[in-house]
């Protein structure tokens, strides 16, 4: 009778037939539960502990985890002492001895934790890259499967940063499939889309290192091409996370125009989204772009959309003349040129003396954005 059958339940059965990514998360937790409980009688801790004598376990099999299997040796002898010297006798002696072995099988648990967390990183890369590998070579991955695993990819790396994680995606393809996939237009939306928020975690992960990548590629481009209310929604998040430099790709790309022309959409949805690209660029841009957009009549567009009975639009001249004056992208002297530059074009834009004096007003004095 082989494993499953005589396991067909049990999902901590160290069997190389079984899904060793579940099983490796499953023994993570179990690790992480002997930090805070020494009690070896749960099934996970008992599977964990015994890991090192199962003959065809996954330690016997995968190079990588020769540190994991000491750490494993370590940790039961450092519990079997323990119990023994329980059961020894109750004196200061042992008392302080237990204390000791204790804190050991907690640092013990925690670098097993670490070690497997670490196996666990290289499996799933490796899943992703191929999963991203077939698909962009054109063979057949259900959008759901690929969303799925990206979905997966942007919790890991939320968690914050990690050395040897990073080393990782930088070793594997991961980065380039995405913006592949994202910058080719054969892909659904969804998929496209989903790439993005996992390009724009990778920049909240590291912006040191992916920032560059984003910026010499196409990513900027496409989430502007792509047009919807998820790709304008990452487009101002690379714009708050990356700043300056993400405007000056867009004015260079020639992008500007199509942004502003975002706030002439018909889904409402769309236009509110592009109201928040357009107050980011406002802070975060320099001159050049800020001309752009005023180039393109932002000014009458937002004197338009302020016009409207949507709440989203309440006062959002001023809150784009605010986003100049205290933005990090202009200098005082141009902060001053381009308020009254905005104050010139809200009196063109304006139907009526009363309603330019209203905006004019809360644009001199700053009312609350």
């Amino acid at each position: 009778m082989d494993d499953e059958t005589k396991h067909p339940q049990n999902p901590y059965t160290l069997n190389l037939k079984n899904n060793n990514l579940i099983i490796l998360k499953a023994l993570k937790q179990a690790s992480h539960t002997l930090q805070k409980n020494h009690d070896t009688s749960s099934p996970s801790i008992k599977a964990l502990l015994d890991l090192p004598n199962e003959p065809n376990s996954i330690l016997s099999n995968d190079p990588y985890l020769s540190t994991l299997s000491k750490h494993l040796t370590h940790l039961n002898t450092l519990i079997h002492t323990s119990s023994n010297t329980y059961n020894s006798n109750h004196g200061i002696k042992s008392f302080l001895s237990r204390r000791v072995n204790s804190h050991e099988i907690q640092r013990v648990a925690r670098e097993i934790e670490k070690e497997i967390q670490a196996w666990i990183d290289r499996e799933f890369i490796e899943t992703l890259e191929r999963t991203l590998f077939v698909k962009v070579d054109g063979l057949d991955v259900k959008d759901d499967v690929l969303v799925d695993l990206i979905e997966q990819f942007e919790e890991r790396i939320a968690k914050g940063f990690d050395r040897d994680l990073q080393d990782l995606i930088l070793r594997s393809k991961v980065f380039y499939q995405l913006e592949t996939i994202l910058c080719d237009g054969k892909y659904t939306n969804g998929v496209r889309e989903c790439c993005a928020f996992a390009i724009a975690e990778l920049i909240k992960f590291n912006k040191d290192v992916f920032v560059g990548l984003v910026l010499i590629g196409d990513t900027m481009s496409s989430l502007v091409s792509l047009a919807s209310v998820r790709s304008i929604n990452i487009l101002s998040k690379l714009i708050n996370y990356i700043k300056s430099p993400a405007i000056d790709e867009i004015v260079t790309n020639g992008e500007i125009p199509k942004i502003v022309s975002f706030l002439n959409n018909d889904d409402v949805q769309i236009r509110a989204m592009a109201m928040e690209c357009v107050l980011e660029i406002g802070y975060f841009g320099r001159k050049e772009a800020i001309d752009a957009m005023l180039q393109e009549g932002l000014v009458k567009k937002l004197v338009d959309l302020q016009r409207s009975e949507s709440k989203v639009f309440v006062r959002c001249v001023v809150r784009f003349a605010i986003q100049l004056e205290v933005g990090e992208g202009l200098r005082k002297r141009e902060k001053r040129e381009l308020k009254q530059e905005v104050l010139k074009r809200v009196r063109e834009a304006c139907v009526s003396d009363a309603e330019a004096a209203t905006i004019v007003a809360e644009v001199l004095w700053g009312a609350s954005p």
